[in-house]
């Protein structure tokens, strides 16, 4: 319906001392059919709207010829003919661009405005039809025929229920449209004739000056009524549809105002806090990645996620996320090397003193050391030191540690039987964490640690997948300098990485892992290297963990070779 229409009937409606009755009765409508219409009429064209019989509409006047028009006839009878032009584009139409079915219209009052223009208010009584033009100026001036309303309007309850569904809708309608004010339902229900509540349903509903046109040149009063009633059906589901989508929208921008304030007054209550808001946690990462030696690549992968960060909501369960995934990427030794210790005869002496016998190891150690310190930039050798429970193939790995000034990693593989151990989570699932490698490599702050994989022989496999698979690519010199793990998302070297393996049944590892790797056995050793390593390392440790002191115990070789020989088991 048309808001500005409705305004004014509510207006005259409302207003007790107004000379306008906007809704006709039975006996009025009855009145208007009963007046002849006269063969000439002074013809007003209307631009954008059509006026219907019985029903009072406002209408601006601005071109001369209507104001002329308006101005002769609102002196005289009052009457004259109403009729819309057919392209309401056109400011002067001729005879031709007007409709032929039109309206006999009174002038109730004629109003001065402000602007220049003048409103007049009129009300439609009969349908006609144009005949031929008389005159054309000062104004059109025609001969007109009657329409040939029909008198009798229907009563049959097919029709009684369509008018009933007519005014239920246009009620649903005035309540659903926001611009419509409730008042006007007092207007539809308050209409006793039927035929001119279809008018004035049909003056006020919105809709093309072509359509209603149409409606104004139909004949039977039931064809009318179903074309109305089928428009308002579609305006209304618009309308619902329209408040569905402004209601959605104002809930979601409510939900993002309301957000935003909560966040504002987190940021403002960390500030007073003393801790840091969202815009300085994303300046400290900014800050520390400046002092990364990273490759292009990561570089570029760290601003695009931290540029995504920038535009989370820190509540979205998507920012901490992110904000772990930079951490992680911050926290990783990107670049960063101990530097190797190339004093052999140091090496030696470490080796020695943590260590009886085991003199294979030890000379394979030393030739890594000798051959690195000629070229720098070897390739580290990937060993697996394999015997029997006890004999100090794990803690040899600290020692070598020491002896090459590095970091020392120790990860256990014994029992593992899930692959996302080694390669890690996505970043998609919940709880997500990088692999036990790329963890280690982030404790140990250094690209080239001693990476001690303990018991590689007990690794396990089921329905998770196979983690000795997944130690291929990390074992493999060619391959474990382009390391992926599946949270970390981008390639890391491993290739400076010195792992040791050590296993006591070789014959249980994965052929393929077998092959990417250098055995080295370690036998059991013979009493007299087991007096030895008792007096070296086992009674000084059990002395110093007693509280004694070196004075108040002595034990002889005899005695040490009693207890390893019928109280040890041999390994």
């Amino acid at each position: 319906m048309t808001e500005k229409n409705i305004d004014f009937l509510i207006s005259g409606l409302m207003d007790e001392e107004s000379e306008l009755i906007p809704l006709l009765s039975n006996e009025e409508e009855e009145s208007l059919n009963a007046e002849q219409i006269p063969d000439e009429l002074p013809i007003l064209p209307l631009r954008n709207t059509v006026l219907f019989p019985g029903v009072v509409i406002p209408i601006t006047v601005g071109r001369d010829k209507s104001i002329k028009l308006i101005t002769e006839a609102y002196k005289g009878d009052k009457i004259i003919g109403v009729v819309s032009q057919k392209n309401i584009d056109v400011e002067d139409p001729n005879f031709d661009e007007l409709n032929k079915v039109g309206t006999v219209a009174n002038i109730m009052k004629m109003l001065r405005m402000p602007d220049g223009n003048t409103t007049v208010i009129i009300q439609g009584k009969r349908r006609f039809k144009l005949h031929s033009m008389v005159q054309d100026e000062p104004y059109f001036r025609a001969s007109v025929k009657d329409f040939g309303d029909k008198k009798d309007v229907p009563t049959d309850k097919k029709f009684l229920a369509l008018v009933d569904s007519l005014r239920d809708l246009s009620l649903q309608i005035i309540k659903a449209s926001p611009h419509i004010p409730s008042e006007a339902g007092f207007a539809i229900k308050n209409i006793e004739s039927h035929s001119f509540l279809i008018n004035f349903v049909s003056s006020n509903m919105n809709a093309e000056v072509d359509f209603k046109q149409r409606l104004l040149e139909l004949t039977d009063i039931k064809d009318r009524a179903n074309t109305v009633l089928g428009h308002l059906t579609k305006e209304l589901q618009m309308l619902e549809l329209k408040n569905q989508i402004q209601s959605k929208v104002k809930v979601d921008i409510d939900q993002q105002q309301r957000e935003y304030f909560l966040n504002q007054q987190l940021k403002t209550i960390q500030e007073e806090l003393g801790g840091s808001s969202t815009d300085k946690e994303i300046e400290s990462l900014r800050d520390r990645a400046e002092d990364k030696k990273w490759s292009k690549e990561v570089a570029e992968t760290f601003n695009k996620e931290l540029d995504k960060l920038a535009r989370v909501n820190p509540a979205a369960a998507e920012y901490s996320v992110t904000l772990n995934y930079l951490e992680l990427l911050l926290d990783l030794p990107w670049g960063e090397f101990t530097k190797d210790s190339f004093d052999l005869k140091r090496a030696e002496k470490i080796l020695d003193r943590d260590h009886y016998g085991l003199d294979k190891v030890k000379k394979r150690v030393m030739e890594y050391l000798a051959v690195l310190k000629l070229k720098n930039d070897m390739k580290s050798p990937i060993m697996c030191l394999y015997g029997p429970p006890g004999v100090g193939k794990t803690s040899l790995g600290k020692s070598i540690a020491e002896a090459l000034g590095r970091k020392y990693v120790r990860m256990s593989l014994g029992g593992m039987r899930d692959e996302a151990e080694i390669r890690g989570h996505r970043k998609t699932y919940i709880g997500a964490m990088p692999g036990r490698i790329m963890q280690n490599l982030k404790k140990a702050k250094s690209s080239n640690p001693i990476f001690v994989l303990d018991e590689i022989d007990k690794l396990a496999r089921d329905f998770h997948g196979d983690p000795s698979s997944a130690l291929l690519e990390v074992l493999d010199p060619e391959q474990n300098s382009a390391f992926y793990d599946n949270y970390v998302e981008i390639d890391y070297d491993l290739s400076n990485v010195l792992f040791i393996a050590t296993a006591n049944n070789i014959s249980t590892i994965q052929p393929a892992l077998r092959d990417r790797m250098e055995f080295i056995e370690i036998s059991g050793y013979t009493v007299e290297e087991k007096i030895e390593i008792a007096l070296r390392h086992l009674l000084p440790k059990q002395i110093d963990a007693h509280g004694l002191k070196k004075n108040q115990i002595s034990l002889s070789k005899k005695v040490l070779e009693k207890v390893i020989e019928n109280y040890t088991s041999e390994s």
